[in-house]
């Protein structure tokens, strides 16, 4: 689907030299031309370079010599020339000297060198074969004409005679045939050899006259000169002769009656196809054949250029030389290094060097105007395809264009709303003008299909034809030698047309306006400074970049008044120079336009950056841009709100699977179809494929649905397997406020089942499908239900609204979707149709719908709910739709029909473990079935249930109740069952639960409704004060001692016990009992006292040594730190570990030196692992994380003075006063001050800013011992030690009268 356009052309003289060229070479140091003529050698370009043979007698000075051969040497500094007479000459260029390294008597017809320069062939006069090596040894020399086939003769392994053989389509008369005589060659033939090695040099073939039949015949010969092959005679084969490089074909010509052909031979000599040459027999004469190169381009005719796609051979450029006898062409020449550069040397020593590469040929058309024509050239036809009607492999094709000359290049509109037009330039200059529409009567060049392929689409017509005239590069007879005029062929406007021609200079061009006229000069023309090498256009902006060879990048500006050029200007302002020459180039909207380039070694660039090194073709499509790579993989990325850095990290990072997918090896990017999800790829064969790339397959559907086109959207996404929730997560708001409109676009049952079927609660906008830019898309409308329920609520609502009847099985889906099942509504709906007497006519029946709710739902699951609605007519149907057996249901059937009502449905119930309805209805059965309630209650725990059921002042109510309290009591839920037995009436239970759980208010009141004497409450508020006293309630205690048991001298002991004095106080001085305040009250309070002392001072103490001995260890642990700093050994475990403590701790991370008893460590009980947490911080000097231990041990001292500050020190100091204890009273108040004062004075020496602010690294290297797992391990376990604690300091607790 490639046509062959030209890059540039390069011409070298012409120059007056003696003689007519007989061949050339090329001279690849100077990149120059070394032409042999009858008089010597000819270099040309840039300074002629003449060394006659003449003078050495290797040629006849009357011009009558012929050079055979003529071969540039690079090693030997030299050129190696072979003459007719028989003499090989080494010619060096630099000194003009000359040597004859050998002679043959007989003369030499041909000199031929392997690719690989290290051997020679020559073909002497005597038809003899003498091989060389590159120091001219002979090797050996043979008969060219061997009566032997050769090494590789075929084996007759005896199957039979020839006549019993099977022939084929040629039919049994096959077998009679006699084998007719091979005439000799034509007169037109020079009857010499021709030899041509295969591109590894392994092989050479060599085409001879036989002398027998007179007729050619190809051998193929080893590097050592053994023959492998003879051809099969073949009638009218003539000298052209060249092998392709890869090794599969060898070429030659034949004359047939009434045509011309190439013909290819295999290596074993058999014929392997042909294709016939555009001209009829005797009309041209067909000259010497080039090589073909790697690009499979073969010439022949001396003058045409084909190709092979898919098995067919494409004629792409024909070069018309002129009739004129000094511009007739001598010899077609592939540059060896350089792909597509053709070198053509004509009779008047004119030189030609063309620049060819492969372009694909496409229509621009997007949007609204669906348009993905590709444009073929094959000869005098144009094959066009349409690839969004159909897609077809070439060589067929949706319609082709017949031309009167040989088409050499092809331009499409570059309008979009017309970009279906087509202008064809051929051979003679002409441009053909192709329109679509605005035609009644039918084209006759314009024919649909093409090798028997037709579609119906709409053909374009010849609307006109425009010749252009130029002015031509001539020889002496005025005749043109250049046969391209124009390259860079575009159509930018109606009847305006850009072309660029080679100028003056070999390194300038000229741009042409090509305007409508019937004899045209080719109307504006600019010079340009400079060789330009590509053209493209931005359909959109009109915009036109040219790209020099030099790689610089011109904008011209075409529009202007006067048409001018002025550089390319990225975004930034800078000038774009492309790195490398681009053969393929195209502009794209990156952040402002920017121009997009490819060169033949893969290097793909936006402006003059290089973002991908691999990329082999590329496409612009809207806001895509699509790449293919030699990793076998397109890419495809979005340009919206994109910039030339995101790019770049997009090409070298690995991509998404939306962006990214794999295609088959060497694919190419032929067309993307627009407002379609098609790219079209073509294979290395030439063969189509057609995939859908998911990113182009995303974007038009968003599309799509942004268009509300439902239709179009489902169906892509069935076809290709995109996920439908899809349909609703694009727009929720959307899609629910149209869903009527899908549900009428979609019109079937079966699509809407499937879209039922796959919906789902996940947000595949988030998960699977993320959005490439961010979107204002609005969320549900109700986000408290979920999603799969809000679908299938709207869509059953719409359907219900359109047709019922015809969506009965889609409703019956909703039904079955929803997260819970509406199993029993969708069998009540089928039961309904059951009963309906003729359904509609786009309704089903019930059975119908019966089977498909079978199929949504296992059969079983299906038995049950059917069998919950208490249906049996519906239940036996869907039994009878299952694989049950009646013996085991029908008898189940018939004893629940027999049942009373509610206890049928309870039976029901129970068998389906609803037990909650199954409580409900057997409520309902009367008391003879209680007993059977409550044990129901029992089983399955459905006390709430249960008393819901009946009213509070039922007996049923009452056991329900004792039956739940029994049941808390058993769970140790003493307080809660005491609730429900006092509820319940049973206050003797409700006592015993009251007083187990200690609510020692609530057994006071049972107490109270059983009527208890005082004296039972007395014995009764002792037993509740005795066990709160262990609780350490002692205030509780003393309530109930002094107001139940009337016993206020305990009570007052209790409080003092308690530390509670002033509320002791208050009952002293309420009963009169002041005697107590000496025996029992005062000394209380000061042995509070002694003892508030001694505590604070311990805990002065301890905190003391703990911080001092913190402040050693971080001492310790920074000389340590630096020891290991300032170790420069390698390999430094304790280094390592430093670098490790702040990184990330992972998972993985945490297997320490426990990591062998982790099992047993799980198995402990919860004691051994409390045990086991206490000794993980040890305290013990030198010991692993001795600083995280003095941390902790700091951190628990702070709390505990803190409580002082509650009110215990506060109250206790108030009582000392009262009586006169005032220096105890100051003495501890100054103890705990000065305790706090200490406290206070720490906190930032032990909590310093640095640990706070970086709690990952708490220890230093001392602790870094240990091993690293653990102490990672123990940095995220100990957090909350490296927060220093808060001291509150809004308690007022010191008394001023004691300052």
């Amino acid at each position: 689907m490639r046509n062959l356009k030209l890059l540039h052309a390069r011409e070298h003289g012409p120059v007056q030299a003696l003689g007519s060229p007989q061949c050339f070479c090329l001279h690849a140091d100077q990149g120059t031309l070394l032409i042999g003529s009858e008089y010597g050698i000819l270099e040309l370009d840039p300074v002629t370079n003449d060394i006659s043979l003449t003078v050495d007698g290797f040629l006849p000075e009357d011009g009558s010599g012929h050079i055979v051969g003529i071969e540039d040497l690079p090693d030997q500094e030299s050129v190696c020339v072979a003459t007719a007479a028989g003499d090989v000459i080494l010619c060096n260029l630099s000194t003009k000297q000359l040597e004859c390294v050998g002679s043959v008597d007989s003369g030499l017809t041909t000199m031929s060198w392997s690719p690989d320069q290290e051997l020679v062939l020559l073909v002497t006069g005597q038809q003899t074969l003498i091989m060389m090596t590159k120091d001219f040894e002979p090797i050996t020399e043979k008969e060219i004409h061997q009566d032997d086939f050769g090494e590789g003769k075929f084996i007759t392994v005896g199957w039979g005679k020839k006549e019993t053989q099977f022939h084929g389509s040629e039919g049994k008369q096959a077998a009679h045939r006699k084998q007719m005589e091979v005439p000799p060659a034509s007169s037109s033939d020079d009857g010499r050899p021709r030899v041509t090695w295969r591109g590894d040099g392994q092989f050479v073939a060599v085409s001879a006259i036989c002398p027998q039949t007179g007729a050619r015949k190809v051998r193929v010969w080893s590097r050592e000169l053994v023959l492998q092959s003879t051809s099969e005679p073949i009638s009218g084969l003539e000298q052209a002769l060249a092998w392709k490089p890869s090794g599969s074909l060898i070429a030659s010509t034949q004359e047939k009656p009434n045509k011309h052909d190439v013909v290819f031979f295999e290596k074993n000599g058999l014929l392997h196809g042909e294709f016939t040459l555009p001209f009829q027999k005797g009309k041209a004469k067909v000259g010497e054949g080039s090589r073909l190169s790697p690009s499979c381009v073969c010439s022949a005719c001396c003058s045409l250029l084909w190709t092979v796609g898919n098995y067919h051979w494409y004629l792409k450029q024909s070069l018309h030389f002129g009739s004129a006898e000094k511009s007739q062409l001598v010899s077609l020449l592939w540059d060896p290094e350089i792909p597509y550069r053709l070198h053509a040397l004509c009779r008047g020593w004119h030189a030609l060097c063309y620049d060819w590469h492969w372009s694909t040929d496409c229509s621009t058309g997007e949007e609204s105007h669906l348009v993905a024509n590709v444009a073929v050239i094959d000869g005098d036809k144009v094959l066009v395809t349409a690839f969004q009607h159909s897609v077809v492999p070439p060589p067929m094709c949706t319609f082709q264009l017949q031309l009167q000359q040989a088409v050499n290049q092809v331009a499409f509109h570059t309008d979009p709303t017309k970009s279906a037009d087509l202008a064809v330039l051929d051979a003679s200059n002409r441009i053909s003008i192709y329109r679509v529409g605005d035609s009644i009567v039918k084209d006759p060049t314009v024919t649909l299909g093409g090798s028997g392929f037709k579609a119906s689409v709409e053909t374009p017509h010849l609307e006109k034809t425009y010749r252009y005239c130029r002015v031509e590069v001539c020889c002496g007879e005025g005749k043109q030698v250049n046969p391209l005029a124009f390259r860079l062929f575009t159509w930018l406007q109606d009847d305006t047309f850009l072309a660029v021609s080679q100028g003056q200079l070999a390194t300038h061009s000229i741009i042409h306006h090509l305007t409508g006229g019937p004899e045209a000069e080719g109307g504006l023309s600019m010079p340009v400074d400079g060789d330009v090498i590509s053209l493209c256009c931005n359909p959109k902006t009109r915009a036109i970049a040219l790209q020099l060879a030099d790689g610089q990048i011109l904008k011209y500006l075409w529009e202007a008044p006067t048409p001018a050029l002025e550089p390319w200007r990225s975004s930034t302002g800078s000038a774009v120079r492309f790195p490398s020459p681009c053969v393929q180039t195209a502009l794209a909207m990156i952040g402002g336009e920017a121009i997009l380039g490819l060169t033949d070694r893969c290097r793909f660039f936006i402006n003059d950056v290089e973002v991908a090194s691999n990329v082999t073709s590329f496409a612009r499509y809207d806001e895509f841009l699509l790449v293919t790579t030699h990793s076998h993989t397109c890419q495809c990325v979005s340009l919206r709100d994109t910039s030339l850095k995101v790019l770049q990290a997009g090409f070298s990072s690995s991509s998404t699977p939306e962006t990214l997918r794999k295609v088959e090896r060497g694919s190419r990017i032929v067309t993307v179809v627009p407002q379609d999800t098609k790219l079209i790829l073509q294979m290395p064969r030439g063969n189509l494929e057609t995939v859908h790339h998911r990113a182009l397959v995303l974007a038009q559907i968003r599309k799509w649905l942004d268009r509300l086109m439902f239709k179009e959207a489902f169906e892509c996404m069935r076809k290709l397997r995109i996920n439908l929730n899809l349909l609703y997560d694009h727009n929720p708001k959307v899609f629910l406020e149209n869903v009527e409109t899908f549900i009428k676009q979609i019109d079937s049952v079966n699509y809407i089942n499937l879209f039922f079927t796959e919906l789902k609660e996940e947000d595949f906008t988030k998960t699977m499908y993320p959005s490439p830019v961010s979107s204002n898309v609005q969320l549900q409308q109700c986000p408290s239900q979920k999603k799969v329920d809000l679908i299938c609520d709207a869509m059953r609502a719409a359907m219900e609204n359109i047709n019922p009847q015809k969506y009965c099985l889609s409703i019956l889906t909703s039904h079955v979707k929803k997260s819970t099942p509406e199993l029993e509504i969708a069998l009540q709906k089928v039961h309904e149709l059951r009963e309906t007497v003729s359904p509609a006519a786009e309704g089903v029946t019930a059975e119908a719908a019966l089977k498909y709710l079978l199929f949504l739902v296992d059969v079983n699951e299906l038995y049950d709910h059917s069998l919950g609605t208490y249906d049996f007519d519906l239940v036996v149907m869907v039994a009878e739709k299952s694989q049950k057996d009646p013996k085991e249901y029908l008898p189940f059937l018939n004893t629940l029909r027999k049942m009373e009502t509610n206890y049928q449905h309870y039976t029901i119930d129970k068998y389906l473990k609803r037990y909650k309805k199954a409580l409900c209805h057997l409520s309902k059965c009367g008391t003879e079935h209680f007993s059977e309630f409550l044990n129901l209650v029992k089983d399955q725990n459905l006390y709430n249930e249960a008393l819901k059921l009946y009213p509070p002042d039922t007996p049923e109510h009452k056991a329900v109740g004792s039956a739940f309290g029994e049941h808390l009591n058993q769970k140790h839920l003493y307080e809660q069952a005491g609730l429900i037995f006092a509820r319940c009436g049973a206050f003797e239970r409700a006592l015993d639960a009251f007083l187990s759980s200690g609510s020692w208010q609530q057994a006071l009141c049972m107490a109270s409704r059983l009527g208890y004497m005082v004296d039972q409450l007395a014995g009764l508020a002792r037993n509740l004060a005795g066990k709160l006293v262990e609780q350490r309630k002692h205030a509780e205690a003393a309530i109930l001692l002094e107001q139940y048991a009337q016993d206020y001298e305990e009570a007052v002991l209790l409080l003092l016990e308690g530390s509670i004095w002033e509320e002791a106080l208050r009952l002293i001085h309420k009963y009169s009992r002041l005697d107590i305040l000496e025996t029992n009250f005062k000394p209380a309070i000061l042995e509070a006292q002694r003892n508030y002392l001694m505590f604070l001072d311990s805990q002065k103490t301890t905190f003391t040594r703990h911080r001092k001995r913190l402040l050693v260890v971080r001492e310790l642990n920074e000389q340590a730190r630096q020891g290991l700093l300032d170790d420069e050994t390698p390999n430094c475990l304790e280094a390592d570990l430093i670098s490790e403590t702040s990184s990330i701790v992972t998972a993985s991370d945490m297997s320490g030196k426990y990591s062998h008893s982790n099992s047993r460590i799980s198995a402990r009980s919860s004691k051994n692992r409390r045990k086991a947490e206490r000794k993980r911080h040890s305290l013990k000097e030198g010991s692993p994380l001795e600083d995280l231990a003095l941390l902790e041990a700091l951190g628990e001292n702070i709390p505990c003075s803190d409580l002082f500050l509650a009110g215990e020190v506060h109250s206790l100091l108030k009582g000392l006063v009262l009586f006169g204890y005032d220096e105890p009273a100051r003495e501890l108040q100054e103890a705990l001050e000065e305790a706090l004062q200490l406290i206070e004075r720490s906190l930032p020496e032990i909590w310093t800013t640095d640990l706070q602010q970086n709690p990952a690294n708490p220890v230093g290297a001392c602790s870094l011992m240990v091993t690293l797992p653990y102490l990672l391990f123990s940095c995220l376990s100990d957090a909350e030690l490296l927060i220093p604690p808060k001291l509150n300091k809004n308690i007022q607790w010191k008394l001023n009268l004691l300052q």
